[in-house]
């Protein structure tokens, strides 16, 4: 089983490599790996302690740099943008399958996991940044599917005119579970 989990690792490691990541093409270079267990697998660097939330320390949140309180209204409010800056599944699986190990889940399949952007492509986060893509779990008391509503209400905030891109980014990367009290929505 672990010699399975190895290869798929590496397979995903491949696929990014073939994705662009390990060409310079993406925003950030891939996170440092950090120690291996006994088996030679590596060992689990991102805390799940903090779900369901990611571990700030791997997934801090990453913006784009086209996105701008300037640009709003050629950006992230003009109806299906996010579409023309979402990353193809080919690299947002092989990281994720990668990211699945960094968080040590015990669950491993990917089906159960969405590769979440931690500040959304909807106020701008940046689309191919590792920092800003985490596995996201599909279960649990605040699954991945709870997200996408809180996403949807900031970005009609922010186009109109209700809180600033500063504001709902601020929100939602704090907490997305109390993004909209705090913002008043």
């Amino acid at each position: 089983m672990m010699f399975r989990q190895r290869l798929t690792v590496v397979a995903a490691a491949a696929a990014l490599a073939a994705a662009g990541l390990a060409t310079g093409t993406a925003q950030a270079a891939a996170p440092a790996q950090h120690g291996k267990a006994k088996s030679g697998t590596l060992a689990a660097s991102c805390s799940q302690a903090y779900l369901p939330l990611p571990d700030p320390s791997c997934t801090p949140g990453a913006y784009n740099p086209d996105v701008t309180q300037a640009t709003i209204g050629q950006t992230i409010c003009v109806s299906g943008w996010t579409a023309t800056v979402r990353p193809p599944t080919s690299y947002t699986n092989a990281l994720k399958v990668q990211q699945i190990a960094r968080y040590g889940y015990a669950d491993t399949n990917p089906s159960d996991y969405e590769e979440d952007h931690f500040v959304p492509l909807e106020l701008g986060g940046a689309p191919r940044d590792p920092r800003n893509l985490w596995p996201e779990p599909r279960y649990g008391n605040e699954p991945a599917q709870s997200k996408d509503s809180v996403e949807t209400r900031l970005k009609n905030a922010v186009c109109a005119r209700k809180v600033t891109l500063a504001a709902a980014r601020s929100a939602i990367a704090g907490d997305w579970t109390t993004a909209l009290s705090r913002l008043g929505l």
